[in-house]
């Protein structure tokens, strides 16, 4: 992702969905595009870029939530920002997200969407891991391939997928899909490595958001464990300018990443399987 990323030309005749027009600033600014955006690490990016000029369009399923965070960046920092209600675990969803790629200029895309199930595997039945696995990878990859080839035709882009560090373990199925993700977005930056559009996968270990309280799960760990929002999306975001394929945020995470390929695979599977017990029995 470039800082430099020449802005999009805009139309006068554009609305918000407020019904307010956009901004008429002579001077186009770059768009990115967030899934996940109305809390945590995904309203994170929106108010970092925000602040940094960028043009926003916001996507979650919480409409109230996500209205309140567009609105709040047009008026303090002077942007255009789309509110885009779609729920990302079905078809519709996804093809109204798809129909934004294919019809905007989208300089940046950042695929953040997630969630977690409260139970273990047997716990879950087919349609919750089904939907687990579409958000967090399907999404992921679909998405990433239509801004791609557009970005790619365009001669500019960057594409952050949100995996996380849980892509190391065997925490389950949303370890799974993380893994999956990690994986694509590394054969996708291989694949555009020779063209100016960046992706970066970025891992993640415990960061300070809704995440744990929505699984109704206590936070595992001391609190020196635990990233801020603010310290994730800036490592972030400066790893992906520096077009790297990986960024983990935190030293101490990019050490464990380090040692984890060391770790003898039995010992990790016990070590996941430990948490999760702790999980089940704490609720």
């Amino acid at each position: 992702m470039n800082r430099e990323v020449p802005p999009m030309q805009r139309s006068e005749t554009s609305r918000t969905r407020d019904g307010s027009s956009p901004r008429r600033d002579p001077s186009p600014r770059p768009r990115a595009l967030i899934t996940g955006a109305s809390s945590g690490l995904g309203r994170g990016y929106a108010r970092t870029l925000a602040a940094e000029g960028y043009d926003l369009v916001l996507v979650a399923r919480d409409e109230a939530r996500l209205e309140s965070l567009a609105a709040q960046l047009r008026t303090t920092q002077n942007i255009h920002a789309e509110a885009a209600v779609a729920d990302l675990s079905t078809r519709d969803g996804i093809d109204a997200v798809n129909e934004i790629i294919a019809t905007q200029p989208i300089d940046v895309l950042i695929n953040n969407a997630g969630f977690g199930l409260r139970g273990t595997l047997l716990d879950a039945d087919a349609a919750e891991l089904d939907a687990l696995d579409r958000v967090l990878t399907g999404v992921v990859r679909q998405l990433s391939l239509a801004a791609a080839r557009r970005m790619q035709a365009r001669g500019r882009g960057g594409i952050i997928n949100v995996s996380s560090l849980a892509a190391v373990t065997t925490m389950g199925q949303y370890a799974a899909s993380k893994v999956s993700t990690l994986v694509f977005t590394e054969a996708l930056a291989g694949e555009l490595r020779d063209s100016p559009v960046t992706v970066t996968a970025v891992l993640p270990g415990f960061i300070r958001t809704e995440f744990h309280s929505r699984l109704g799960v206590e936070r595992p760990g001391p609190g020196l464990i635990w990233l801020s929002v603010d310290q994730v999306v800036r490592e972030s975001l400066r790893d992906a300018r520096a077009g790297k394929v990986v960024s983990i945020p935190g030293r101490g995470y990019r050490l464990a990443a380090l040692v984890a390929p060391a770790v003898p695979r039995p010992l990790m599977r016990w070590g996941s399987t430990g948490f999760s017990f702790a999980r089940t029995r704490d609720h």
